[in-house]
């Protein structure tokens, strides 16, 4: 089965987050009041083969925690959905 997974990748509470402080600085310049506590994380998307959502989850889990996520300074989450079937 093939299943659509969507990874969101954000920087650990109390880990510096330079990027999200320059936008945070930015966007009073720009209009934009009463913004604060901007954080940057990264969102990655991509099918997965794999023999049932379980299956999936795991191999998601383990590319997350060996690849796409520092565990000392990252927290993720993701989503695992299997395709919409289309009517025939």
């Amino acid at each position: 089965m093939r299943f659509t997974v969507q990874v969101e990748v954000t920087l650990r509470t109390g880990v510096s987050d330079p990027q999200g402080a320059t936008l945070e600085r930015s966007l009073p310049k720009l209009g934009f009041e009463g913004i604060d506590g901007v954080r940057v994380g990264t969102s990655i998307r991509f099918a997965i083969d794999a023999t049932d959502e379980s299956d999936a989850r795991d191999r998601v889990k383990d590319l997350c925690n060996r690849f796409l996520a520092n565990p000392a300074i990252h927290d993720y989450r993701f989503t695992v959905t299997e395709p919409a079937r289309t009517a025939g």
